[in-house]
């Protein structure tokens, strides 16, 4: 093997095994490509290697595939191995100022990048098809839930804004690890920099990173970049399975508020008759997963002392699955949403269950007798307990009792409560910010769709910049 070289003796196939990245490094395969193609041209332009020697190495990488690659204990040796191999001893030239710390660590870097962009369009994607059904649905009331009860008025498209506008965060937090992660840490070398008269300035603009982790040693041992992603990961997966679980809720029998399309659902081998939310349920199962990873890697890093430690080479792992496993789940909800089926007669129709009216209720006597609050949600708790629509008679007898007062004697008559009963004028007058309202919801449908242009144009010109950087690196000979 080349890197045990002269200083150590042969390795049995169990440690070879053990000690492998080979079965992750698939990930960062390219990228490690195009590390090596912006340190050779680095090395070249700093007169480090000659012209010739440039062109012949980069020729001689363009033909490298993964698959045909030799052992090795990773990824990286097996490419200078199979370069060495094609080009002779020259190729042994593309390791100066180079260890696989900062080199390992750029490829993650170059590869997380590249999948956060992805995440963000999905997690943008998924929001933006939230907005449209919330569109179709301003005037929709449904009842609203605190505790899995009912509790109060609203509309669907309220609902599916609060789903949207959790998402709307996931992608912020989504674009600012992004930031982090698009930092250099090339030229760190082992982790105590090189003698050698390196530019890492250029590497990074040659890789399209926006800038570089500078201290040597921390930008090979740290792999914080890697936790935050897969914390931003659990955080929205957490977000992801509320909505899961609403779309498993929804379409039982019980509620029988929505259907899921087809293809998002399937049978029972036994029972005939079943469509199971099995997308959904996996999308809520799958979010244990993303914590785990989340947990596993953590665990990893805790405690290392600086700075390079062979237990990061565990860490990574569990950042693909993480990440692999969140871009699957956004994309099967984003597809279950816009094609679901809501029942609006079904969700109308319980709107007003459970005397969820009896909040607007305790307003509007508040408004019309100016009593205070507190005796106004007594009353209507009395109300409540009959488990009965309340008359006027009812109010007018249960307020005496409790506040000393007849509503219908200070202009609080039929009209008044069955205003107050309706759930259409519940959701009328909660006309606030960010109220279920129709016009306030139609206000916030406009604002996200906005929102949402914005950052698919965020999302163009972050990946716009760095597929240029790498273009123009690819040219390079």
């Amino acid at each position: 093997m080349l890197l045990r070289g002269e200083r150590l003796g042969e390795i049995s196939d169990d440690v070879l095994e053990f000690i492998s990245s080979r079965d992750a490094d698939r990930h960062i395969f390219e990228a490690d490509l195009l590390v090596d193609r912006a340190h050779l041209v680095m090395l070249k332009e700093r007169g480090l290697i000659a012209a010739e020697e440039l062109s012949e190495i980069v020729a001689a990488l363009d033909g490298i595939e993964l698959a045909r690659l030799g052992e090795g204990e990773d990824v990286h040796e097996a490419i200078e191995a199979e370069l060495i191999a094609r080009v002779g001893a020259i190729g042994g030239r593309m390791h100066t100022a180079r260890s696989r710390n900062d080199e390992v660590a750029t490829c993650i870097r170059i590869v997380l990048r590249e999948e956060l962009l992805g995440l963000m369009a999905e997690v943008n994607g998924l929001a933006e098809a939230l907005i449209e059904r919330a569109g179709e649905h301003k005037e929709t009331v449904i009842p609203g839930f605190t505790h899995l009860q009912h509790a109060q008025p609203t509309t669907l498209a309220h609902h599916l804004l609060a789903h949207a506008d959790a998402l709307l965060r996931d992608f912020d937090r989504l674009r600012d690890s992004y930031h982090r992660v698009n930092r250099s840490p090339l030229g760190a070398a082992a982790f105590a920099s090189t003698g050698f008269d390196i530019d890492r300035k250029r590497t990074a603009e040659l890789l399209g990173f926006e800038g570089l982790l500078e201290n040597s040693m921390d930008a090979v041992s740290t792999r914080d970049f890697l936790l935050e992603a897969l914390s931003a990961s659990a955080i929205l997966m957490v977000n992801a399975s509320r909505l899961a679980e609403e779309l498993i809720l929804w379409s039982t029998s019980e509620f029988g508020y929505l259907e899921l399309d087809d293809l998002f659902t399937s049978t029972s081998s036994i029972m005939p008759q079943k469509k199971n939310p099995d997308t959904a349920e996996l999308v809520r199962g799958k979010t244990g997963t993303v914590f785990g990873s989340l947990v596993a890697a953590l665990a990893i890093v805790k405690a290392l002392p600086m700075s390079y430690n062979r237990d990061l080479q565990e860490a990574t792992p569990n950042l693909w699955r993480g990440i692999s496993t969140t871009r699957g789940a956004v994309r099967i909800l984003a597809g279950a949403v816009s094609s679901a089926k809501f029942n609006k007669e079904r969700l109308e129709a319980a709107s007003g269950a459970g005397f969820s009216t009896a909040t607007e209720l305790a307003d509007s006597l508040v408004r019309r007798t100016r009593i205070p609050f507190r005796n106004a949600h007594q009353i209507v708790g009395a109300l409540a307990a009959k488990r009965e629509v309340p008359t006027i008679r009812d109010l007018d007898e249960v307020a005496e009792r409790i506040a000393g007062f007849r509503p219908s004697e200070r202009g609080f008559g039929k009209k008044e409560l069955e205003a107050a009963l309706d759930p259409k004028e519940n959701v009328a007058v909660r006309s606030r910010i960010g109220g279920p309202a129709p016009e306030e919801t139609g206000r916030m449908v406009a604002d996200r769709r906005k929102r949402i242009e914005e950052n698919g144009c965020l999302i163009e010109e972050m990946k716009g910049r760095v597929d240029r950087a790498l273009a123009a690196l690819r040219e390079m000979r």
